[in-house]
């Protein structure tokens, strides 16, 4: 069981098979579910039914599901993870940067998708006004502004901080490098993505026990970084 009270997840696929797939998939879960074959149908649902996670397909038959993303954006931040047969890293970076929370691509294993629920489903939960992150024996208080290992408070640049606190503020998904840009080093910055792989580094050198291992500081090739709490691992990675 992924969670209790059963939340609700509203499936938005237009192929019958795949919709059967995650229906038989999710169904165990204790999970209220919400099925759309096409965007309108989508965007109804989501308004009407305020699922707590959205499963989005890219490849719908009336509106291209990052349209559906930005609509939806307007007016909700309902964790959305993309699943998608676009696989490529640039299909990838426009989905999370269009302002999904994750992205999966097609074909993947029920555990995977089960992990990223539960990721989604914790951000969903967690409260608004939450300042400290736990990761195991790392702990970040984004209001103190202190980081520390094992009780032991570890010191940061301003910049190696604000980068940890991007990740922080959106612990257990994918922030891309652009994101982490402009956040970081400002909208109309020139900063290259070797800044923020050296940024990266430099932060798993101060945070990591094994910092060619890590454990928190997790990379999503060609598209950005990933903080992720201890039960937020996927076992398979």
């Amino acid at each position: 069981m992924i969670a209790s009270e059963c939340p609700a997840v509203l499936i938005v696929e237009d192929e019958v098979a795949i919709r059967r797939f995650l229906r038989t998939a999710l169904r165990p879960q204790a999970l209220r579910l919400f099925e759309a074959a096409s965007g309108s149908e989508a965007l109804r649902l989501a308004a009407a039914e305020q699922p707590d996670v959205i499963l989005l397909d890219l490849g719908l038959p009336d509106l291209d599901g990052l349209e559906v993303l930005a609509r939806l954006r307007e007016w909700t931040q309902t964790p959305v993870i993309i699943l998608s047969a676009r696989g490529q890293e640039a299909d990838k970076v426009r989905g999370l940067d269009a302002g999904a929370d994750d992205y999966l691509a097609k074909p993947f294993g029920v555990p995977e998708l089960l992990a990223r629920l539960r990721v989604a489903l914790r951000h969903r939960n967690r409260s608004e006004h939450s300042t400290v992150l736990v990761a195991g024996s790392l702990r970040i208080d984004l209001v103190a502004r202190k980081v520390s290992r094992d009780g032991v408070d570890i010191a940061l640049t301003p910049r190696q901080y604000r980068v940890l606190a991007v990740l922080a503020r959106h612990a257990g998904r994918v922030v891309t490098q652009q994101q982490l840009i402009r956040e970081v080093w400002g909208e109309h910055s020139d900063t290259s993505a070797d800044s923020v792989r050296i940024a990266m580094h430099e932060l798993r050198h101060r945070l990591e026990p094994d910092p060619v291992r890590p454990r928190w500081l997790r990379t999503e090739p060609g598209v950005g970084y990933r903080l992720l709490a201890e039960d937020a691992a996927d076992p398979d990675r």
